[in-house]
């Protein structure tokens, strides 16, 4: 009997060869959010490593929008054409190419990891001001964020719809809006960072409401036939934030919306909380969302073995795997998976012979 994880799988118009997904992994390469050679090879590895869909890092939608200076972007019309070519060498080999869709909000303007990952400031390469729901820096010793406006709120919605169409110019088949890891859009879904009075705030509909303005734009823009994921932070991992509970009842509004899949992430808004890291630690998140929501699903959290992504499956506790750093230590997991689970890996005809 042919594995779940290797066999294919059908999300709105598309038929994906196989339910493993390579997650977005920020890569701090670009210059001025042009994406280049380095993002050619990266993702394109990851197309003949045999991964069903492949999506981008987190991708600004705006300047101010990212994370660090090296972010990747889609936030004015001159960053398609190499993206295009990038997304065509992973149609071309096999794999649904997207685009995860982001604003950093209170965590922008930050250096890379390996230069400390702390803030920037303008003489640094950073710049101002940062955007949030509330004046509340992330951290101790971190930016202040600028409380946004109503018109500020309308214009990143203008800007994700416009990110949205860029992408599709490019030739991309999925987008994924991140709402997760304490950016943008997780900021104003959570009572932690979201101390606005207004009807930005306060109530959980009041929270959500931004999320909801950015969704319906998109899929005004992004046809039926594609798929709209959208990550979440399923949980904060603290009393008195974002919560299970609240992920379901999002996510039953955005399956009304027009949103195909939930990919269930955890935490990234609270600086210290705690968070029980373990293989499949994330997986709950995603199986009560798929059974209480009736919305499909993508794991992720240190998924790292065939079988483990099999019984994932099987079990009924997801419907697509998206992995990470494992795919950084080997592009072709896909196929060393096939060959552990009894399959046919997806081989390109240039790699048969070792295989």
């Amino acid at each position: 009997m042919p594995s779940l994880l290797l066999s294919p799988y059908a999300l709105a118009g598309l038929t994906l060869r196989n339910r493993i997904v390579v997650s977005p992994m920020c890569e701090y390469s670009s210059v001025d959010g042009f994406a280049n050679d380095w993002h050619l090879v990266h993702l394109g590895s990851r197309a003949v490593g045999g991964a069903g869909i492949v999506l981008t890092e987190a991708t600004a939608v705006t300047a101010d929008g990212r994370i660090s200076p090296h972010d990747l972007g889609i936030y004015q019309d001159a960053h398609v054409d190499m993206l295009s070519r990038i997304f065509a060498f992973v149609r071309e080999h096999g794999a649904v190419v997207g685009v995860q869709l982001a604003h950093a909000g209170r965590k922008a303007s930050n250096g890379r990891p390996w230069d400390g990952g702390r803030p920037l400031s303008t003489s640094d390469g950073g710049w101002e001001p940062i955007w949030a729901p509330s004046a509340q820096p992330f951290r101790d010793g971190w930016q202040v964020p600028r409380a946004m406006t109503r018109d500020d709120i309308a214009a990143v919605v203008r800007a994700f719809a416009a990110a949205a169409s860029r992408v599709l110019a490019a030739g991309g088949q999925v987008i994924e809006l991140h709402a997760a890891h304490g950016y943008l859009l997780h900021e104003f879904l959570s009572p932690v960072s979201n101390q606005r009075d207004d009807e930005y705030g306060g109530a959980f509909d009041n929270r959500a409401r931004f999320l909801r303005e950015v969704v319906d734009a998109v899929r005004r823009v992004w046809p039926e036939r594609l798929p709209l994921f959208v990550r979440i932070s399923a949980t904060d991992w603290v009393d008195g934030g974002w919560t299970l509970d609240d992920s379901v009842s999002l996510a039953r509004d955005l399956k009304n919306r027009g949103v195909d899949l939930i990919d269930c992430s955890t935490g990234g808004n609270v600086a210290h909380a705690t968070i029980p890291v373990a293989p499949g630690y994330q997986v709950p998140g995603a199986e009560r969302v798929r059974r209480e929501a009736g919305i499909p699903t993508g794991a992720v959290g240190l998924i790292t073995e065939p079988r483990q992504a099999e019984e994932i499956l099987q079990q009924g506790r997801a419907d697509l795997i998206v992995m990470a750093r494992q795919l950084l230590r080997d592009p072709y997991w896909p196929l060393h998976a096939a060959q552990a689970l009894g399959d046919a890996p997806p081989v390109p005809d240039q790699y048969l012979r070792a295989f």
